[in-house]
């Protein structure tokens, strides 16, 4: 019985990987490879590949990496559904953390199986300093380890979230 109750947040991990897939399509149907197109005076889409893992580490490794970074995201993906399944039913905070990371490293080994890279195309800057462009689902691993983290320091309190 707990298996299901802490599945039940697989959706968000659903939603996650369906609103990177549908983003990075009209992303790679839109726009040419490096195209940029300013949306705000500190946010522009730009349309790139990234061979390599978090902000391009080992983008330029000869090919290797494709493999290694998506049996690394299979091996974390099977890690967390276990780890949901394990959840006590007042663990809700964690739960959700972990279907958001899971629903964007399936997002992003989606990519690397299909193209052998990932599509990113979220690019902050400030005057001539850029974060290195991001995704849909590397926002939702973002958030997944932000409220991992506010879960673990006791920064999100203990009410339940499952009480409807």
């Amino acid at each position: 019985m707990r298996e299901l109750t802490m599945l039940k947040w697989l959706w968000l991990s659903l939603l996650a990987v369906i609103l990177d897939q549908a983003s990075k399509l009209v992303i790679d149907s839109s726009m040419q490879l490096y195209e940029s197109i300013p949306v705000m005076p500190f946010f522009n889409l730009t349309y790139v590949h990234n061979t390599g893992a978090a902000f391009s580490f080992l983008s330029d490794a000869g090919g290797w990496q494709r493999w290694a970074f998506a049996g690394l995201a299979l091996g974390i993906s099977i890690v967390i559904a276990v780890w949901l399944t394990k959840l006590q039913k007042h663990e809700t905070l964690l739960a959700v953390a972990l279907s958001l990371i899971l629903g964007g490293a399936v997002g992003n080994l989606i990519d690397r199986l299909a193209y052998g890279y990932v599509i990113d195309f979220l690019d902050v800057y400030y005057g001539n300093w850029h974060w290195p462009a991001f995704n849909i689902a590397d926002s939702a691993i973002t958030l997944g380890v932000a409220l991992m983290l506010a879960e673990s320091f006791g920064l999100a309190g203990s009410k339940e979230l499952d009480s409807q």
